[in-house]
């Protein structure tokens, strides 16, 4: 469901005749799907009844659902059994454009460089250090294996490295690890002299922690155990007892979560509690972690805003009378906004959405026509200056720059012709130094390839960015196959990037398309509030109205026009799906948040209290009405629908698994047509697949077999 997970999708149920592909499905004469058992449970809301006849697909550790999950998997890879070379073939080709011995870049962080490198096949990364000092001698200069993740996944079928973060003096390592898929992490502790493992172990929290400035005291979030919502603050002194470990703050409103970071001056810790729409920020000093949190501004309806420090002054990036967020700053003592001063003022065209502090710099990222801007002033003056970037569209954004004194910002660049790149600009100067390119095995010539930046009006007169890319020898003049992928939630920007599987797509002859449509915040925040709430449809719209512009444009043939869309995406393409059986050929949505309502009816169930303010509340009956017209679950009826592959992961924290097979279940029941309908779920992953750099390629190499099987472009 969730942005952290899913979105809702809208739609009004439309009677549309469904029209035959030109690709016919692949022969599944000889395999037969399952049949899911019907089990009707009456669901009751607001007088309301609704049949759910799958309901009992909830039961993850039920020996038949798990029967049922398995016989599906078996089913694909029965019916998909004609596209084994085409799987394998592509499969090669993604992996081999995989750098095998390949390195971040170094980040400063106090004396020591910080980076994580590959080694040959290996799935995972090595995390390691140096000094910060080429003529540094003697042991100091060595590298340090901070953590082996290749050792340490062993035996696991699924592994991650949630995060890590080394103690003020750099003596000592923690890290979070979760072998499970389910976002619940172990914490553990590392002596980076001795490299021996600490007794302190920290069982069930979430990858969020920090260390105080006195090298031995950390703080961590724990998430409640059955909704996964982070809620609790702890403290922890190296050397004690975890279960003496001082509960410091508990977020009790259940539509808040909680988590804490430390300022870039370092100075202060701030326990966060946020939902949708407001925001309270506690501080204390990182010296004195024993003291007590202070109130920096309390929460307050439809008030949102995030803090940093540095130098005497806290910075405050707010919606306070801004729209679109303006920054303010307030002295160290402040305990309420009646103290803040303005920095930069709101403005109406362009959206605030972060800034980096240095002792001699302001650097703020910026949103103005679709586009990430970077823009950098000195202190000393009002002189700002823009970063400028060559490509229509591009995504770009800040990279991580913990240390103030520096006069070089570093920040990430790429676009959907240009791999991801570091680069380093000198805040004085002006230079700019590419630290990084990453590279692409086998040939790949980015001037081989055409990105382009359209804007497709959509039914209500609202202009809706697309940015898309194609192999410039492969074009046609009566469209090409396309690809069409959206997001459209939660106000998460989804922009303009690199990736280098994708190759096996355009150089096929597939065109590829975003539509950047409402309920991210590409356009600013009323982009995102249009895309929302009671104004959900508008995202469903806007996609389907790009694909329709794709089509009018002459880049997608109309016979061959899919979608894809992940999370709040699936929710996106199944409601897109729902509302225009007849426009698609294929759909894709990976994890989707299908069942709208039953979750966010559900407070048990992970991430959906919190999220009221994102979809709605079904308990309101305006909110139910609503979120009941569109949600693809409900809205399954009996009718032709296009070929459909869906994923999702048994251990998912976010979609639970039973959202995306109910809707297959109930779809496989109902539809009249004989297209493709397939369902993988990962058994041991969740909401991100399945780990590692090169087993994930395989699922996206069974995505692309569809597409292209489906299209005729194999």
């Amino acid at each position: 469901m969730k942005g952290l997970a899913a979105a809702i999708a809208t739609t009004s149920l439309m009677a549309c005749s469904t029209t035959d592909t030109s690709s016919p499905a692949p022969d599944a004469s000889t395999a037969q799907p399952p049949v899911a058992r019907v089990q009707s449970r009456t669901l009751e809301t607001h007088g309301h009844q609704r049949v759910d006849d799958y309901y009992w697909l909830r039961e993850r550790d039920d020996p038949e659902v798990i029967g049922y999950l398995e016989a599906e998997n078996e089913y694909l890879e029965s019916v998909t059994a004609p596209w084994s070379t085409l799987r394998k073939s592509l499969l090669e080709e993604m992996l081999g454009r995989i750098e095998r011995d390949d390195s971040t870049v170094p980040l400063r962080v106090r004396s020591y460089l910080y980076y994580q490198r590959f080694e040959g096949d290996a799935e995972y990364a090595l995390h390691c250090r140096r000094a910060d000092s080429a003529a540094a001698a003697g042991p100091q200069a060595r590298e340090t294996i901070l953590l082996d993740g290749p050792a340490m996944a062993e035996g696991h079928g699924y592994f991650r490295i949630g995060a890590t973060a080394i103690s003020s003096d750099e003596r000592t390592l923690a890290y979070a690890v979760d072998t499970v898929g389910r976002r619940i992490y172990t914490l553990r502790f590392k002596d980076i002299a001795t490299d021996a493992a600490l007794d302190d172990v920290i069982e069930a929290v979430t990858p969020n922690f920090t260390w105080a400035e006195d090298g031995k005291t950390l703080f961590y979030t724990r998430q409640d155990p059955q909704t996964l919502r982070y809620h609790r603050i702890f403290r922890h002194t190296l050397g004690t007892d975890p279960a003496d470990d001082v509960l410091v703050y508990e977020e009790t409103d259940p539509e808040f979560t909680a988590f804490v970071t430390k300022t870039t001056s370092r100075r202060f810790l701030v326990i966060h509690s946020s939902q949708t729409l407001s925001t309270e920020a506690r501080v204390v000093d990182a010296t004195r972690p024993f003291d007590t949190f202070r109130v920096l501004e309390p929460r307050r309806p439809d008030h949102e805003y995030s803090i940093d420090h540095l130098g005497d002054r806290f910075y405050i990036r707010t919606n306070w009378e801004a729209l679109n967020f303006r920054l303010m700053s307030a002295p160290g003592s402040a305990t309420s906004r009646d103290s803040w001063r303005e920095e930069l003022p709101h403005r109406d065209d362009v959206l605030l959405s972060g800034a980096a502090l240095f002792d001699d710099h302001l650097v703020v990222q910026e949103r103005r026509d679709g586009l990430v801007r970077l823009r950098v002033r000195p202190w000393s003056s009002d002189a700002w200056h823009e970063m400028e970037f060559g490509d229509p569209a591009y995504s770009a954004g800040l990279g991580s720059n913990p240390e103030p004194s520096s006069t070089v910002v570093r920040y990430h660049y790429s676009s959907l012709t240009t791999p991801p790149s570091v680069f380093d600009y000198d805040m004085a100067t002006g230079e700019r130094t590419l630290r990084k390119v990453r590279q692409v095995p086998g040939g790949f010539d980015a001037a081989d390839y055409t990105s382009e930046r359209l804007w497709a009006e959509a039914r209500d007169g609202t202009r809706v960015p697309i940015s898309l890319v194609y192999r410039s020898d492969a074009r046609r003049e009566g469209g090409n196959p396309l690809l069409l992928y959206g997001y459209g939630s939660y106000g998460s920007s989804i922009d303009a990037s690199f990736g280098s599987d994708r190759l096996s797509l355009l150089d096929r002859g597939f065109v590829f398309a975003m539509a950047h449509v409402r309920g991210g915040q590409e356009l600013g925040r009323a982009w995102y509030e249009e895309g929302k709430l009671q104004h959900k449809r508008n995202s469903f719209t806007d996609f389907i109205d790009s694909a329709e512009h794709l089509i009018a444009a002459r880049y997608a043939d109309p016979e061959r026009i899919f979608a894809v869309g992940g999370s709040a995406g699936g929710l996106l393409v199944g409601a897109a799906l729902t509302m225009r059986p007849d426009l698609w050929t294929g759909v894709v949505a990976h994890v989707p948040f299908v069942d709208v309502v039953t979750t966010m009816l559900d407070d048990t169930i992970p991430l959906t209290s919190n999220e009221w303010d994102e979809w709605g509340d079904p308990r309101e009956q305006d909110d139910y009405e609503y979120m009941l017209s569109y949600s693809p679950y409900d809205k399954v009826v009996a009718r032709d629908y296009p070929h459909l592959l869906v994923t999702t992961g048994l251990q998912d924290s976010q979609v639970q698994y039973w959202e995306p097979a109910k809707w297959v279940a109930k779809l496989r029941a109902l539809k009249t047509d004989d297209r493709l309908l397939l369902l993988r779920t990962e058994m041991q992953a969740g909401h991100g697949g399945a780990s590692g750099r090169f087993r994930a390629r395989e699922e996206t190499a069974l995505t692309y077999a569809f597409l292209l099987t489906l299209a005729g472009a194999d």
